[in-house]
């Protein structure tokens, strides 16, 4: 079927935070990648694929405080918001000085500090499917890795034909079933996770959040 040594964290500086968000945003160099292969299933575990992924196609917005932690121990936090399909706006605090917007097919990321833009389009990002207005763990996104244990569902996948930007593994608590954290690993190998804190599903968000002005200066 288609369809993670312990270090003390330290807090994020503007360089960290850069490669940070390059994971999260899939903005690393390619590397050449097979074709992904899909992950055995039995019945029961393809039951409760298609139970996380109807619980993801019910979101349609969401507010939540976030803390990301690299896998060098770097930490910073903030607030995401995610508008379906096709828009997300994640503010770092500070010291951080990033600003990621989604919207109309483009991610732009911004650093305050060094007054610089990049811009990648959304199906270029690895986690791109979960801003899709239909989300289908399958066809277009393969399902690498599937494991539940501890009433947690971790579901690793990558985009079908451009598994060289990278996996996401999307962690879900089954009792109710809801999306906790992610961690996206990019074509470096490089490593970032997203952990929810006190998510708000299916909110309403302000439009304007999701509008995107180049900075002046």
């Amino acid at each position: 079927m288609k369809l993670q040594d312990t270090r003390s964290p330290a807090t994020i500086t503007r360089r960290a935070a850069l490669a940070g968000a390059a994971v999260t945003l899939g903005l690393g160099a390619r590397a050449h990648a097979a074709p992904p292969r899909a992950a055995p299933l039995n019945e029961a575990e393809y039951q409760q694929v298609l139970r996380a992924q109807a619980y993801l196609n019910n979101i349609r917005t969401m507010r939540s405080r976030f803390q990301q932690i690299s896998d060098q121990g770097a930490v910073a936090a903030g607030t995401i918001y995610l508008d379906r399909p096709g828009r997300m706006r994640i503010v770092y605090d500070p010291p951080t000085p990033i600003l990621i917007v989604a919207t109309e097919g483009q991610v732009y990321y911004y650093d305050s500090k060094l007054k610089q833009v990049t811009r990648t389009t959304i199906n270029d990002t690895p986690a791109w499917f979960l801003l899709r207005d239909q989300i289908r763990l399958g066809g277009e996104v393969t399902l690498i890795k599937f494991v539940n244990s501890a009433d947690t569902l971790r579901v690793t996948l990558v985009q079908t034909d451009k598994p060289d930007i990278g996996d996401v593994t999307l962690v879900l608590s089954e009792q109710p079933i809801e999306l906790r954290q992610w961690t996206v690993v990019d074509a470096q190998k490089k490593r970032v996770t997203v952990t929810l804190d006190n998510p708000q599903w299916n909110v309403s968000l302000d439009p304007n959040l999701f509008y995107w002005t180049e900075p002046r200066g």
